[in-house]
Parts: C-alpha cells; sequence; structure tokens
C-alpha cells in the first residue's frame, strides 16, 4: 500500500470553459477512467469526512481511501488488478483478507466503520487530460454518470496557500468563473434521486 497526501483544487467549467481550456492539453493523450464510489447507504464514510473508491482503467484497477488531515487529504493506494477490481464491485461490500487489503479494512474499522455495511453508491466515468504545469498537475475532465455529462478543472499542489492563489489567478486568466458547488459526490446523488424519481436505471459502470 502507498500512500500520498493529497493537495487538490476543483472547479465545475460549462462547455465552452472545458473547450477553451482543453486547447491548453493539444498533446496531451486522454485517459478513460471509471470512478466506483463506496459507502453505507447512510453515508457513515461521508459524515466523516472519508472517501473509498475503486478507480478502474482499461488494463488495472486501484482502490483509494482518502482521510482528511489538517491540509489536504492522505490517500491510501491498493493497486488492483482488473479481475479484483470487478469481484469487489460484484460482490458490492469489501471482503478483508491476507493482503493489501486488509490496511484498508483496519483504517475503516478504527474509525467505526461497519465494513458489512459498505456497497457501490455510484460510478463515474471520466475522459481526462493531464499535465504538469509550473503551478502543479492539472487535469481537465469529461464526466458522464446516469445520462448527465459534466466537466471539470482540477488542479494538484504542493503548497495550499500558493496553490490556492495559483489556481484561483488561473482561473481568472483564462476567465473561468468558479461555480457555488463543486462537489462530485452532491453531484452523483442529486442525480441520482433525479433518476429514480424519473424511473432511471440504477448507476453505470
Amino acid at each position: 500500500m502507498s500512500t500520498n497526501l493529497e493537495i487538490e483544487y476543483k472547479s465545475l467549467l460549462s462547455l465552452a470553459e472545458y473547450d477553451q481550456l482543453k486547447k491548453l492539453f493539444t498533446h496531451v493523450t486522454p485517459v478513460r477512467q471509471t470512478n466506483h464510489y463506496l459507502d453505507s447507504k447512510d453515508f457513515k464514510l461521508r459524515k466523516k469526512k472519508l472517501a473509498l473508491r475503486i478507480r478502474t482503467f482499461d488494463k488495472s484497477a486501484e482502490m483509494t481511501l482518502k482521510v482528511p488531515q489538517e491540509v489536504g487529504n492522505i490517500e491510501y493506494n491498493i493497486d488492483l488488478s482488473l479481475e479484483e477490481a470487478q469481484q469487489l464491485l460484484g460482490e458490492r461490500n469489501i471482503v478483508c483478507g491476507e493482503t493489501d487489503l486488509s490496511e484498508i479494512c483496519e483504517l475503516l474499522t478504527a474509525r467505526d466503520i461497519n465494513l458489512e455495511e459498505i456497497t457501490l453508491i455510484g460510478s463515474l466515468t471520466t475522459i481526462r487530460y493531464e499535465q504538469h504545469l509550473p503551478i502543479g498537475l492539472a487535469a481537465l475532465d469529461k464526466n458522464d454518470y446516469l445520462g448527465h455529462t459534466d466537466y471539470e478543472l482540477e488542479l494538484e499542489v504542493d503548497d495550499s496557500k500558493q496553490g490556492k492563489k495559483d489556481f484561483f489567478d488561473f482561473l481568472d486568466k483564462n476567465r473561468v468563473e468558479y461555480p457555488s458547488d463543486n462537489s462530485i459526490f452532491r453531484r452523483i446523488l442529486r442525480n441520482e434521486a433525479n433518476g429514480q424519481q424519473n424511473g432511471a436505471a440504477a448507476f453505470k459502470d
């Protein structure tokens, strides 16, 4: 299991803003990834400001637990095969064994999370353009979930204070308006609720 400190800033984008920023990434080959978000049905992890996901790529996968710090989040990452990821998602709960997964389990149980209650909450597929800029690692995303599409800019930085200034300076320079609601999780839940009201199917993988 690997760990790293994540300090990032995000902004939702309009389609016009996305198309404008995409011109800065013309030399970048995009990567397709799907984030599968896990929590209890009453969102115990979210209430503790934790986040658990399985991210799948074309030929690999990983599980990540995010634990909040005074600044940023510590990410605990475990590499998975696609088969292991699909098995975990198919079971719709976490089955611990004598593997790196047991370390994630220990971190969760130490925070009073009942592993048997953890289930798949929703999935979001992203086409990501990523590159290093002088101000940090920038990612330009097109996200699809529940028949809905939105766009997002993300910047990972090493220093919280300077990174925040650089991020908003970048938005201003590129005439990007910072929205009031930047939470992917809230957007997924909101669209799930709307989908259920309309008789829509569950989250797509």
